[in-house]
């Protein structure tokens, strides 16, 4: 049976007649509907019956609705209320603004607000610059998207992206301590696009974008970090890529090899897989052979979009043909960013001796983890019900947070490389093994260690702005 999550946990409210035996035939009947009894609180009691609260998890919706059937099928049981623990917490939204400031008498106010507000004004007037120190600028970063290719659910438009840049915002201030605000566009191409976030500029400190479809990701992006002086940061692209090569270096240790020596076989041609092969490439990576739909990706093949020709000239230097099954064998690392079972054990069996495999599409993986179990020696998914999850919170909030913090135009290659190493120093040498390749995502030092290595890798690039004190 699948595992129980989470996200499909749901909380009953019960009345259970207070006699022996009633409370264990319900936990009895959960169990048997796939459900998984993680909590039990009294709420209230009358003597003959008492009313308890029960948190479930359940593997899915639908076996969320078979627990809850069967549960008022109970003898001695009446559910009187049912909760989705997922669409509660995100009710009326998961963000709101708060204020710094305590405005406790006349003196504060007159400080925050008219008149003192206008000195600060008229400051910024003088000196532009100031804007960086002196207002929610300093700290803030606009998610912005068009919801054109939301998680593993595709174009879903703007309305129905905001939950997912809610919880981007959350993550932001958790690990980071960055006030994140989502930015959901209706807009009509990549020239509608730039140009609406070109006119919000001024007061942000910074642009994450997140969410929109490829090619047009990687245009949006390019022309906006040209027109800009504050950082602009595609996370699908670059956070992905960023954890993937820390993730890797450290199951390279595990496995005794070298990044330049390892064949590298990838599945998925879109933005995080053209963002891998370029970060691989730049730390030294050897041939990599990224496939597609059509197969191997390699110069002469026709259709090809202008980031898919990019691979095509940089990667598959010995330019092999076929299909992903046919490009793997023989290979050292696959990386998939790209579609559910697409590989089987058999598959795996065809790589090089202890074979890396990061099968990273969520939430089902190209293969799971039970059946590469004694052919892989080392495993990574994007999930987080299995070892080495690899996740893109363990990048972008320090990333932001040490950008910020010294006044950074732009993201440059040495600051992705900066905190990839950062991350990958996260697991100590000695605590490397084939199930700890990258930290948790609740790491307590992993955000100030990306922030530091950034702050360090802008100031050496010389991409600072300097603002005076």
């Amino acid at each position: 049976m699948a595992t129980a999550l989470s996200a499909y946990s749901i909380r009953l409210r019960a009345v259970i007649q207070n006699r022996p035996g009633t409370l264990g035939g319900l936990a009895t009947a959960i169990g048997t509907a796939g459900g998984s009894l993680m909590g039990i609180e009294m709420v209230a009691t009358d003597g003959a019956t008492v009313t308890r609260d029960l948190v479930v998890y359940c593997p899915s919706e639908a076996h969320a609705a078979d627990v809850e059937a069967v549960a008022r099928r109970v003898e001695g049981i009446e559910v009187v209320e049912v909760e989705d623990r997922t669409f509660a917490l995100h009710r009326c939204g998961k963000v709101s603004i708060e204020p710094k400031t305590v405005l406790a008498d006349r003196d504060d106010l007159a400080m925050a607000y008219t008149p003192g507000v206008a000195r600060v004004c008229n400051a910024i007037v003088a000196d532009p610059h100031l804007v960086h120190r002196y207002t929610m600028k300093a700290n803030t970063v606009a998610i912005v998207t068009d919801g054109t290719a939301v998680l593993g659910l595709g174009d879903i438009g703007p309305e129905a992206a905001l939950p997912v840049m809610e919880g981007k915002a959350v993550l932001f201030k958790e690990f980071g301590g960055v006030d994140a605000v989502p930015v959901c566009l209706r807009v009509d191409g990549s020239d509608d696009l730039v140009e609406t976030v070109k006119r919000l500029e001024p007061m942000f400190g910074g642009i994450n974008l997140e969410d929109i479809a490829a090619p047009r990701c990687f245009e949006v992006e390019a022309r906006l970090d040209e027109a800009l002086d504050i950082p602009v940061f595609h996370d699908d692209q670059h956070g992905t890529a960023v954890v993937v090569l820390a993730a890797l270096r450290n199951a390279l240790r595990v496995v005794g090899k070298r990044l330049e020596d390892v064949e590298i076989v990838l599945c998925g041609a879109g933005s995080a897989g053209v963002a891998i092969v370029r970060m691989l490439l730049s730390a030294g990576a050897g041939d990599i052979v990224a496939v597609d739909r059509k197969g191997a990706i390699h110069r002469g093949l026709d259709g090809l979009d202008a980031s898919q020709r990019w691979l095509a000239e940089h990667s598959n230097r010995s330019g092999r043909q076929g299909s992903l099954q046919q490009v793997l064998v023989g290979a050292d690392v696959f990386i998939g960013v790209s579609a559910p079972g697409l590989l089987h054990r058999e598959d795996l069996e065809t790589m090089a001796d202890a074979p890396i495999v990061f099968a990273l599409a969520n939430p089902v993986p190209e293969v799971l983890p039970e059946e590469a179990e004694g052919v892989v020696a080392v495993m990574a998914t994007g999930r987080s019900d299995y070892p080495n999850q690899i996740n893109n919170v363990l990048c972008f909030p320090g990333i932001f947070r040490g950008a910020l913090d010294v006044g950074a135009t732009r993201i440059t290659e040495n600051m992705k490389l900066a905190a990839a190493a950062a991350i990958a120093a996260a697991v100590p040498p000695g605590e490397v093994s084939a199930t700890l390749v990258v930290p948790s995502v609740f790491h307590p030092e992993v955000a100030s260690s990306v922030a530091s290595r950034v702050g360090e890798a802008a100031i050496a690039d010389g991409v600072i702005r300097l603002v005076p004190g």
